[in-house]
């Protein structure tokens, strides 16, 4: 072998192929995220239309003028006189016509049916929208690696929601039992699996927004105690929710329109009056808008407690986060008890749900930040 000078000259070609390359933890795994991103962004403005032509739907009182279940058929309205006329004859045969609504003329169930139709219109095309999304990618091959069964998730989910809202219809459309209206606990039911819908839509939203090496990064900074606070936070909020469905479902906001009493009283008269016992707390108005009342009132302790132990973050947007969630749960309690005071006009009471969204979207917003902080100089901060 001959000596070699330690100053002869490399060949740069192969010292360039041996150079590190960044980027290779992503290389393969990023797919189409930010394509992917926007059509999650999509399907969560669907969601929120659901949610509120879902609210005001029930409001109206509409939500039983459709009396039959047909996914695909279902798509078309009546379009002639004929069909229109021979739904409102099944319409007719319900409990809710017989005894509350024989004033309605064809009219007046046109006005109803249309909300009712309009639901479940947006929850087909929103089926859709998963459906092309979805499967464009997966047939491009460009759903990052590890993601497939993620966003197969609200589509399955979207699938179940159309059999329990079914099932929550099929409740009240009855003839000979007295039911006017949809079982409140199925309608909680039917309401908590739109807001779990939302929030993995959200969450998905939030981890595709970094990269999978800023994620990887983030997560060793976690503060795992704001995290689990934070995710409390999180699984109190949505039994709020479900509180405030139920008493949605029996109007119980409007049985008692005095703050911060109940008639006059701490604990509302006849709040056990029906049998069986059990029945009250789902059926009885005056129990349960107590219950979400309390539960409203534990709420904001804890919520407070988790803000300020999330100020003391190191990290300044998970700290803005958390105030967002403070400003945002300040602003649903005054809001609460004014749509209380007013008697729970549909305005006010949509608002009331719409701020519910904004509320469980930014305690998400701030339980991902916790666990995967946005790390920053020590002069921004």
């Amino acid at each position: 072998m001959s000596k070699r000078s330690i100053f002869e000259e490399v060949d740069s070609t192969k010292a360039e192929a041996s150079a590190i390359v960044p980027g290779l933890l992503d290389r393969g795994r990023d797919g189409a995220r930010g394509a992917i991103r926007i059509w999650l962004g999509i399907l969560f403005a669907f969601v929120v239309a659901m949610i509120v032509v879902g609210g005001l739907t029930r409001l109206t009182d509409s939500g039983l003028s459709i009396t039959e279940w047909r996914p695909v058929t279902g798509a078309i309205p009546p379009l002639s006189e004929a069909e229109w006329q021979s739904e409102f004859e099944k319409y007719q045969q319900i409990d809710q016509w017989q005894i509350e609504n024989q004033w309605m003329g064809l009219s007046d169930f046109k006005e109803i049916y249309w909300w009712e139709w309009g639901h479940r219109q947006l929850g087909r095309v929103l089926g859709l929208i998963w459906a092309l999304g979805f499967f464009g990618f997966l047939i491009a091959r460009k759903i990052p690696t590890g993601w497939t069964g993620k966003l197969l998730l609200p589509g399955a989910l979207g699938a179940v929601q159309g059999a329990i809202g079914w099932w929550m219809v099929a409740s009240g459309v009855t003839s000979g039992e007295g039911m006017t209206s949809v079982a409140s606990y199925r309608l909680a039911t039917h309401l908590g699996i739109a807001f779990l819908i939302l929030g993995y839509i959200s969450w998905f939203m939030f981890q595709l927004g970094r990269s999978e090496r800023d994620l990887m990064q983030a997560r060793r900074a976690k503060e795992a105690k704001i995290y689990g606070m934070s995710t409390g936070l999180l699984h109190f909020a949505m039994l709020q929710i479900l509180l405030g469905a139920l008493v949605a479902g029996i109007d119980a906001g409007r049985s008692y329109t005095d703050w911060p009493l109940m008639g006059g009283q701490v604990f509302p008269p006849d709040a056990f009056s029906i049998e069986p016992l059990w029945r009250n707390f789902l059926e009885n108005p005056g129990l349960v808008q107590f219950i979400h009342r309390v539960s409203g009132y534990l709420l904001a302790i804890f919520g407070v407690v988790v803000w300020l132990r999330g100020r003391r973050s190191a990290h300044g947007a998970t700290r803005f986060a958390f105030n967002a969630v403070m400003a945002a749960m300040t602003l649903q309690i005054l809001l609460g008890i004014i749509t209380v005071l007013q008697g729970a006009p549909w305005q006010s009471a949509i608002l009331h749900q719409l701020l519910a969204v904004v509320f469980w979207v930014l305690i998400l917003r701030a339980r991902f930040l916790s666990a995967y902080p946005i790390t920053t100089s020590i002069k921004d901060q």
